[in-house]
């Protein structure tokens, strides 16, 4: 029997959401009443969404896409919007590739709910959930500026909760382990088989039971949590 969550009248931006986890936050949310606006660099064609083409890396397009916002009200930001790129040797890392994967996982979660704030605290309240990592956690090697990129996060969702609580805004960060998605397959065999031997269940996480996670925790059931860390990894993370 399938979750069901009161989100009726909320209204949330979920970025990076054509696809992968995003895009099952996105649909479950739209399934318990929630109004969804997607803000991606990619078309998404999520039935019942609001799509909106928008580079997080690009403070531009966030403003504008903000300004379309106007006069409405945003209860929910989920920053999903994420690039972990190719597992290498940090030596072997081109700049490009690590700034790239640097910009959008960290800096553009960073701009995003900046340019959101003012209207979570001019309404009095909000949620808002960032997504982090288990290598942000404890460190992984082969995806050294990942890990560099999504610890940041971890830490900005600690600070950043403290300094809202009073305005009745929440923070929280998802921190999963390997989803079975896209961008963990684009790893390629080995490495994915190397995840599923490590992990005590023994399997990739689904993005289904990520979004789960989240959609609770835009409900009035999550109203003492603020400046945690959620990991899902199937027990693989060790604190």
């Amino acid at each position: 029997m399938p979750n069901t969550y009161d989100l009726a009248g909320k209204s949330a931006v979920v970025t990076g959401a054509a696809k992968g986890i995003g895009r099952a936050i996105a649909e479950l949310l739209l399934a318990n009443g929630c109004a969804v606006t997607i803000w991606d660099a990619n078309p998404a064609d999520v039935p019942g969404a609001t799509s909106v083409l928008v580079d997080i890396t690009d403070p531009a397009q966030i403003a504008l896409a903000v300004t379309a916002l106007s006069g409405e009200r945003l209860d929910i930001l989920v920053n999903d919007a994420g690039y972990l790129g190719r597992a290498t040797n940090f030596s072997a890392h081109t700049p490009a590739e690590w700034r790239r994967i640097i910009e959008v996982n960290l800096l553009g979660t960073m701009q995003v709910t900046q340019a959101v704030l003012p209207i979570m605290i001019r309404q009095g309240g909000g949620r808002i959930i960032n997504f982090g990592s288990l290598a942000g956690k404890e460190g992984l090697p082969g995806i050294a500026a990942y890990s560099a990129a999504s610890g940041g996060v971890i830490s900005f969702t600690k600070a950043l909760s403290r300094e809202l609580v009073r305005h009745n805004v929440f923070v929280n960060c998802v921190a999963p382990g390997p989803i079975d998605t896209d961008m963990i397959r684009h790893l390629g065999p080995e490495v994915v088989n190397q995840m599923v031997k490590d992990s005590p269940m023994g399997r990739l996480g689904k993005a289904s039971e990520v979004a789960n996670l989240v959609t609770w925790l835009c409900t009035e059931a999550s109203r003492f949590n603020t400046g945690a860390i959620f990991d899902m990894s199937g027990g693989r993370a060790r604190y």
